[in-house]
């Protein structure tokens, strides 16, 4: 038997994961640009992020794996942290970006993005080489970018939904 309501806490908690990483590795290269250029606040501050979404992710699965869960509610929380990662690594990533094309920049010129891209290369090259398509690693690329992306916004509309639910207050009542 599966725990639906651990998976749903658990997406949940993934999903402020990505938000707070995106906005946190977004607020730390604005504050490092105070100090440093572009570059190298990125290279400060997405290591540290991609660590902290690493560490947040990792918690969670140990959280759930010394649960009193299921072995199949712990074992669909693996899953979905192994479908989830490269997802969640992209936050940080997404706000250096996001903050390079504004500031008219090429994100490519960061060492530590770069590292991150070529990791992210080792996963997904194996997989397009295995299903033995040449074209089709700049398309799991970008695919893998659009994916993330919209996770994330995903992930942000879920979170924020209920807190604008009450910030805006209850539906007026209408008679009939």
């Amino acid at each position: 038997m599966i725990s639906l309501g651990h998976i749903k806490r658990r997406l949940g908690q993934y999903a402020a994961l990505w938000v707070g990483a995106f906005l946190l590795a977004g607020a730390g290269v604005l504050t490092g640009l105070l100090f440093a250029d572009l570059m190298a606040a990125v290279d400060r501050v997405l290591p540290a992020m991609l660590g902290a979404v690493a560490l947040g992710l990792g918690g969670g699965v140990i959280a759930s794996l010394l649960s009193g869960e299921t072995i199949g509610t712990k074992l669909a929380v693996v899953l979905l942290a192994l479908l989830l990662i490269l997802p969640l690594l992209w936050a940080p990533a997404a706000a250096a970006v996001l903050i390079a094309f504004f500031a008219d920049r090429s994100i490519e010129y960061s060492a530590a993005y770069a590292a991150f891209q070529i990791g992210v290369s080792q996963v997904l090259f194996p997989i397009s080489q295995a299903i033995g398509d040449a074209d089709l690693f700049g398309w799991m690329w970008t695919a893998f970018q659009w994916v993330s992306s919209v996770v994330g916004f995903v992930s942000a509309l879920a979170n924020i939904w209920p807190l604008l639910r009450r910030l805006l207050g209850p539906e007026p009542a209408t008679e009939v």
